[in-house]
């Protein structure tokens, strides 16, 4: 979320052409990009979500149409629109949304918008699932229509990538149960079972996204789940304080064959004045990630170093 043009908004300095820098090297030497792109692309509009909800926990976001530039100058060619705040704007946000990202270049992912990849001639696709259900995101809460979606994805492309939306918010979601998560009187839908599930039926890699921190990641089957990637960039209306500032790159390496995961790396990251990502020398994300995958009380299969290193643990 890099700055918000909306009510109680903030955009960054320099008109955010800053935002990506300190850690631009990092975000440019993958085949495949991605990030969650937490709210609209629109100038004007008109919010309705929080007059609806009235409630003080309600955030509306949206980022002006040229802050799309700078993520496709960062490296990203796929971003998740299936979460809550996509549709902060209605309908001419998302409209707004898909228009700038198609003119960029840069791939949306979320229900029917199916991200499509053609990488050393093998057909990947990357298909995006929230709590919410709309044409723009599947519900994840619907675990057998889940499977199914990835069930016909998989007759078509030998590798599925499956991006969530879901979970309980903050410190006291850090760890993840295979039980249903219910936020702000909200049902989030359970995190492990739906990730297990969209494997089974033929996922490769799964990416989740929504609690706001970091958490545990998993080897089932031999296949990836990050239960969440937590924060990354979140300019200016975000709590940032503890775990919701520390947060990670995740790099993979996947078997193109069987869509196994190979290696990976944590780059640790931290953000700072007001939301923006640098380097953490500290590598406090790769030390809270490793905790919270050893000590989850289950067994993931992850052995990650103090470097961030990531293998599977046989």
């Amino acid at each position: 979320m890099m700055g918000s043009t909306g009510p109680r908004g903030l955009l960054p300095p320099n008109d955010g052409q800053d935002l990506f820098k300190p850690i631009s090297q990092n975000l440019n030497d993958g085949d495949i990009i991605f990030g969650n792109l937490e709210g609209p692309l629109l100038d004007g509009g008109e919010p309705s979500k929080c007059r609806e909800e009235k409630s003080r926990f309600c955030f509306e976001f949206k980022s002006p149409t040229r802050y799309g530039l700078y993520l496709k100058q960062t490296g990203f060619n796929a971003l998740n629109i299936a979460n809550n705040h996509t549709l902060d704007f209605g309908l001419e946000g998302l409209k707004s949304t898909l228009e700038t990202l198609y003119a960029i270049g840069i791939k949306p992912v979320g229900g029917k918008a199916i991200a499509e990849f053609n990488i050393y001639g093998k057909k990947i696709a990357l298909v995006g699932f929230s709590f919410l259900s709309s044409d723009y995101s599947y519900s994840k809460l619907e675990i057998d229509k889940s499977k199914e979606i990835v069930r016909k994805l998989k007759e078509t492309f030998d590798l599925v990538v499956v991006s969530f939306h879901g979970g309980a918010e903050g410190k006291s979601a850090l760890l993840v149960g295979n039980e249903n998560e219910i936020f702000l009187g909200e049902d989030r839908g359970n995190v492990v079972l739906f990730s297990r599930s969209v494997i089974d039926a033929g996922a490769d890699l799964v990416l989740g996204h929504g609690p706001h921190v970091l958490r545990a990641l998993e080897i089932y089957n031999g296949k990836l789940i990050a239960y969440s990637l937590g924060n990354f960039l979140t300019y200016g209306m975000f709590n940032l304080k503890g775990p919701n500032g520390i947060s990670v790159i995740l790099k993979i390496k996947l078997d193109l064959e069987n869509g196994e995961f190979l290696k990976g790396l944590l780059v640790p990251v931290k953000l700072v004045n007001g939301g923006i990502p640098k380097l953490d020398i500290n590598k406090e994300g790769i030390q809270l990630l490793k905790e919270l995958t050893n000590n989850n009380g289950n067994n993931f299969n992850v052995r990650i170093s103090d470097e961030g290193e990531l293998s599977r643990i046989q």
